[in-house]
């Protein structure tokens, strides 16, 4: 008899066509024991959603709980993007927490660090918590089509280290809180602040500078599509 994963996992495999675990693993991009692992602690991977979303367009109350639609559809408000590797989301209906979303135009203080300015309240899906989470609205669309403006997007300011090719909330002197993609130009002692529209030219600060100004790594976006 069928558990609730037992069932979630039959779902992706008759909407991804997979008829083990190896041609699931292949179209989750992930080794075969991680699905084990999964099926261990009962509970689909946040990860996978994300993925099943993006490739096959599942909607992921679909694939946990049996909830229709199968497919979200154009103009339909969903998770996409970014979201920490292996944070768990339950088989069963997913809980959410209500959390303040603050403005991009907060006050940057003498010692460059961003104050928040709270400006609305936000429902999110439990998993897309965590304790050092700032929830954001994109007022820019220097971003699109990978941020829109309009969209809400978590920032964790736990996660500073600046990797390079990843999205970061920076704090910039005389510009405020924006959103970037970083990359290390160790050769010029600076870094490249890239953003997605190529209508926007890329800015860089210096190395030294930029340490102290990186408000956290962009986690996981909410926006219509």
């Amino acid at each position: 008899m069928y558990n609730a994963f037992d069932e979630s996992l039959e779902r992706i495999k008759r909407a991804t066509g997979a008829r083990t675990q190896v041609d699931l693993a292949a179209i989750l991009g992930i080794r075969q024991s991680s699905i084990s692992d999964a099926k261990r602690r009962q509970s689909i991977p946040a990860d996978w959603l994300l993925k099943l979303y993006r490739s096959h367009g599942l909607n992921p109350d679909w694939v946990t709980g049996g909830d229709q639609p199968q497919v979200l559809r154009e103009g339909m408000a969903l998770p996409v993007g970014l979201m920490e590797p292996g944070a768990g989301y339950s088989s069963d209906k997913p809980k959410s927490r209500t959390v303040t979303v603050s403005s991009m135009t907060g006050v940057i203080a003498e010692d460059g660090a961003f104050q928040e300015r709270p400006v609305e309240m936000l429902a999110i899906p439990e998993p897309f918590a965590c304790s050092s989470l700032t929830v954001f609205k994109m007022e820019h669309q220097n971003m699109e089509p990978i941020i829109r403006r309009g969209a809400y997007f978590g920032v964790n300011k736990e996660q500073k280290q600046l990797r390079s090719g990843e999205i970061f909330a920076v704090a910039v002197p005389n510009e405020g809180m924006v959103v970037r993609r970083l990359f290390n130009d160790f050769e010029n002692n600076r870094v490249i602040l890239r953003s997605e529209n190529t209508a926007y030219k890329e800015e860089s600060l210096g190395s030294t500078t930029i340490i102290g100004n990186i408000i956290g790594r962009v986690w996981w976006v909410l926006q219509e599509l």
